[in-house]
């Protein structure tokens, strides 16, 4: 793609953003790491309330849009109303069109599911980096205490794992926002973290990661897209993608990762 030509997709725009985000000056990068974490918000929102969120002046956030191709930001903020918004309405909107295209059925949503954990598990299977992987499982299994870090929907994907490395008599804490109890002093030297996020990316969780990477602790990120913010940190990064059904996305190729993650792990230990 040509640099000077403003990305048509929201797949051009990750691409571009990886491309340039080891460039970026300090307010820049806020303004990249605002738009990577909340993508719902660009369709919506004006350029003073987004610089606002960031932490930045209205100018930086305009310049933050020249710099990855577009003239100005309603280019950019056009980019994601036609193709960002649409892709994930809230929850009532994704029931009232898979009733309108008559896939609400038990047995329709089944196979349907099951036909995109197929196609998720393959793309799993032909584009994890085996190396990645290795080195993943190699700086878990020396870690004193893994921990766990995955909110919202990778919530139950972090949870599986503490539970499967329990039973496995690994020692793992799990991080949760339960009463809002920030449990980040608990990382130790010798420890190890496993960040989970997918886009729109979980702010919570890359804060900890950010938190550990500071700390020295290393961190295995599972996550998506080039424009993840756990990619701009110093992370060993696991790449999976989820095939959607009406928006809404399962975790069948997620948790196979996760599944071979810990099974290796006790592999590995033992």
């Amino acid at each position: 793609m040509d640099a000077s030509s403003p990305p048509t997709t929201i797949e051009a725009f990750q691409l571009r953003l990886s491309e340039v985000a080891g460039t970026l000056p300090k307010r820049l990068r806020q303004c990249a790491d605002f738009v990577t974490s909340n993508p719902e918000r660009i369709a919506v929102s004006t350029v003073a309330e987004l610089s606002s969120a960031a932490g930045v002046p209205p100018s930086a956030f305009v310049r933050f849009c020249q710099i990855i191709g577009f003239r100005g930001f309603s280019d950019m903020q056009r980019l994601f109303r036609d193709a960002h918004a649409p892709r994930w309405p809230d929850y009532p909107t994704r029931i009232k069109a898979l009733h309108e295209q008559g896939q609400d059925s038990p047995s329709a949503l089944l196979a349907e599911f099951i036909e995109a954990g197929r196609h998720s598990l393959e793309n799993l299977a032909t584009t994890m980096d085996s190396k990645a992987l290795e080195a993943a499982v190699e700086t878990l299994a020396k870690a004193r205490t893994i921990h766990l870090v995955g909110f919202r929907r990778a919530f139950p994907v972090a949870s599986y794992m503490a539970y499967a490395l329990e039973k496995m008599e690994v020692p793992a804490m799990l991080h949760g926002a339960v009463g809002h109890i920030d449990a980040r002093h608990a990382l130790a030297t010798g420890d190890a973290m496993v960040a989970i996020t997918f886009a729109p990316y979980t702010p919570a969780t890359v804060e900890l990661a950010n938190y550990a990477c500071e700390q020295g602790i290393p961190v295995i990120a599972i996550t998506d897209t080039l424009a993840s913010p756990l990619r701009r940190l110093d992370v060993t990064a696991l790449s999976v993608s989820e095939i959607d059904v009406g928006a809404f996305r399962a975790l069948s190729a997620t948790l196979s990762l996760a599944t071979a993650l810990v099974v290796a792990i006790g592999a590995r230990r033992s």
